[in-house]
């Protein structure tokens, strides 16, 4: 129902060369297309200085990825039906702390969020902007 309505929408805003709804009807088009690399390259800057073999207490590798987000990332990937699972040694694998990030990304930030991305790394899914408020800084100096 929801997609018909979206159609719909798209089509007024197309025949009326109003933009009604474009920017709801591209998100799903501009996640897919959206790069995460300066906010990956920067995460990886202030949390290991790059190191992939970076350990502190239960995080570990160049994105200092816990068990907690190990988990998560293969409970997401059981809801999406696929077959891949991380371990707990991918964690010091660069590529796959990427993809890790991603898919948590692409599962609990849809609308691509730098800000939220950021936080939630640092502070989990319920962080608290006040807490994750340095970290947010740092990063973003990295970035910019």
């Amino acid at each position: 129902m929801i997609r018909l309505v979206k159609r719909i929408c798209l089509s007024l805003s197309i025949l009326t060369m109003m933009p009604l709804s474009v920017e709801a009807s591209t998100r799903k088009a501009s996640s897919a297309l959206f790069d995460w690399n300066p906010v990956m390259e920067a995460i990886i800057l202030v949390e290991s200085g790059g190191n992939p073999n970076a350990v502190s207490g239960n995080s570990v590798g160049v994105m200092q990825i816990t068990p907690i987000c190990v988990r998560e990332c293969n409970k997401i990937l059981e809801k999406l039906g696929r077959k891949l699972r991380y371990s707990m040694n991918d964690r010091y694998d660069v590529k796959k702390s990427k993809e890790m990030f991603l898919l948590i990304q692409s599962y609990h930030n849809k609308t691509n969020n730098v800000e939220k991305a950021i936080r939630s790394w640092n502070g989990g899914p319920r962080y608290s902007v006040r807490a994750t408020n340095h970290y947010y800084k740092k990063v973003m100096r990295c970035i910019k």
